[in-house]
């Protein structure tokens, strides 16, 4: 007997609910009045007027047209009458369609052209742990079931975590691709699209981190050999998510680099799904850090080490990054600063005005010292960028998918003159130096897409004794994005529901930062992340009218009450999968 929707969906909590109606028995909702789905009733509807603060400039793709014609056929196969009506009104591809066609963001015209779409495709990340220790789909049912209701939704796709920690566990260069070829087979099924993470670190430790994966065995056996291979701060914590960045080219690691483990890892990958490479999967984000980002882990959350919204600490204090300073000391002229780090810019979880080193006057950062740490400790992380997209882009060469790196969203004390939680991490990006500009030069050079974080947040919803400031930082990198010419994506630090994060995404990604109607927006937005909750009813309902309008496209002139009002009419058909999944979960 098949699960519905609800059911399966709720088994994401592991809730047992009983059985429902035998196959071949109708639900009573198949007979639903559907005449109101068509035509939406625009007499009641209050368009907002352009600059109205709940109307802001919208972006995104329509989904691939498709003739009336070929629709009314797909329709016509066993699909419940009450949902066919639901996806021709919403706009939406059926389950029965998503073999057939997806809402690409570039569509074929005649002659074998293509047309570049308006609009930001939105993708869901999956659960952390979508694949088990064993290497199969984590509740497989519920897992279908979720993917089911996204594309209905009108998503373009998933974002799928590839653990090198479960993949590879075992023994260098035996990869077990398991569980990820059930779940991609899976997301092909639906029409989903796929960016697949190489995600070369440990889950565990960060914020949203729901479980433990910890690196490969037989790499935390070469760490317990030589602890300097993991990052270490001033006082000798070692960090353990991610090998550090000055053992890089060194062959440490059962006589591989760390690089060439990489590589490796992401040629199997390569060679494994090159059937699905161009087609269902679309994007291959590199990892090259904590929690997968370009940056050092200078702020973790294990053992209540940091607190938001603390400064952090450099991770320098490896021999082989002390090696590397101490080199590059020698080569400035200035060998006697090549012994150790900044010895003044206090703990995790000082604020800058609490450091010598990072205070607004006189501060260690603005001197010629700082400046000298501050750009080896800046370029080291830059030159690690290099070595693994150069080897990324040289091995999916032709495959048909884009490359992207994601950036991490340090919004807090960005109003401070030093820009210390951003320092730390390793973007030398202070009031007086632009930080993000050199990432995305380095980006563009090898045709990689600029992810980045905090597009949800607003100034004035963070804490103002910390100097919060996510817009104005977003609006930064957008500005570095556009003059490097370099793609931009985005996606929400954390979990949110609501319409005014929806509202401040729409807006962001529309990449109206200087005021100009430039024909520029984000190439894609990913929304964290798939769960329960998104699956709660205010909450679906919410989410349905926020695709709908991030596929409308920043140039769209429709009223947003009515894409609201047809993504409610869309939803009332769907909600009682939905509201049963609900309940189940509460029980």
């Amino acid at each position: 007997m098949a699960l519905n929707l609800a059911h399966q969906i709720g088994s994401l909590a592991g809730t047992q609910i009983a059985a429902e109606v035998t196959t071949g028995e109708q639900s009573s909702s198949a007979t639903a009045d559907v005449s109101g789905f068509r035509k939406v009733p625009l007499a009641n509807l209050r368009c907002n007027a352009p600059g109205e603060a709940l109307s802001p400039p919208m972006l995104t793709p329509p989904l691939t047209p498709r003739s009336a014609a070929n629709r009314s056929a797909m329709m016509s196969l066993s699909l419940r009458p009450d949902l066919s009506a639901a996806f021709q009104a919403f706009g939406t591809l059926s389950p029965l369609e998503t073999a057939e066609e997806s809402s690409a963001s570039v569509a074929w015209k005649e002659g074998g052209k293509k047309e570049e779409k308006k609009g930001v495709p939105v993708y869901v990340m999956m659960p952390l742990d979508s694949v088990t220790n064993g290497n199969t789909v984590n509740r497989k049912k519920a897992m279908n079931a979720s993917l089911h209701a996204l594309k209905s939704a009108g998503v373009e796709g998933i974002m799928i975590d590839v653990w090198w920690g479960l993949v590879e566990r075992e023994a260098t260069g035996a990869y077990n691709w398991g569980g990820y070829a059930e779940l991609l087979e899976m997301a092909k099924k639906h029409g989903l699209k796929v960016q697949a993470v190489m995600s070369f670190h440990q889950c565990g430790g960060n914020v949203g981190d729901s479980c433990i994966i910890p690196l490969p065995k037989w790499v935390t056996e070469e760490i317990e050999k030589d602890p300097d291979l993991a990052y270490t701060d001033q006082w000798g914590r070692r960090n353990y998510e991610y090998l550090s960045l000055g053992c890089d080219n060194l062959p440490l690691l059962k006589g591989r680099t760390p690089v060439q483990c990489y590589a490796d890892f992401m040629r199997a990958f390569r060679d494994n799904f090159k059937h699905l490479l161009g087609d269902t999967i679309v994007e291959i984000q590199v990892g090259m850090g904590p929690a997968g980002e370009l940056r050092y882990p200078s702020y973790p959350e294990a053992n209540g080490t940091w607190k938001f919204p603390g400064i952090g600490a450099f991770q320098c204090y490896d021999k082989y990054m002390l090696s590397s300073l101490k080199a590059a000391a020698e080569s400035a002229g200035k060998p006697e600063w090549g012994s150790t780090g900044p010895t003044d810019a206090g703990h995790y979880n000082n604020w800058p005005e609490d450091t010598p080193f990072f205070k607004k006057e006189g501060g260690g950062w603005n001197t010629p010292y700082g400046e000298f740490f501050l750009t080896w400790y800046s370029q080291m992380l830059l030159e690690h960028g290099e070595r693994i997209l150069s080897s990324a882009t040289l091995i999916f060469d032709g495959a048909g998918v884009k490359i992207s790196v994601k950036v991490a969203g340090i919004h807090w004390h960005y109003g401070t003159r030093s820009h210390a939680p951003e320092l730390t991490a390793g973007y030398y990006n202070t009031r007086y130096r632009d930080g993000y500009l050199p990432i995305a030069q380095m980006l563009a050079r090898h045709g990689a897409v600029f992810n980045f974080t905090c597009i949800e947040m607003r100034d004035h919803e963070q804490p103002q004794d910390a100097l919060c400031a996510p817009e104005k930082l977003v609006k930064q990198v957008a500005l570095a994005t556009g003059a490097a010419q370099v793609p931009l994506a985005g996606e929400n630090a954390l979990p949110r529901y609501d319409e005014y994060a929806h509202e401040q995404i729409l807006r962001a990604s529309s990449l109206n930062v200087d005021g100009s109607a430039v024909d520029r927006e984000m190439c894609a937005f990913t929304y964290l992340r798939m769960n329960p909750s998104l699956f709660h009813p205010d909450n679906w309902r919410r989410f349905v009218a926020f695709v709908k309008k991030m596929n409308e496209g920043k140039g769209a002139r429709r009223c947003w009450e009515e894409v609201e009002r047809e993504a409610e009419q869309f939803v009332h058909v769907t909600q009682p999968f939905i509201q049963e999944a609900a309940v189940a979960l509460m029980h």
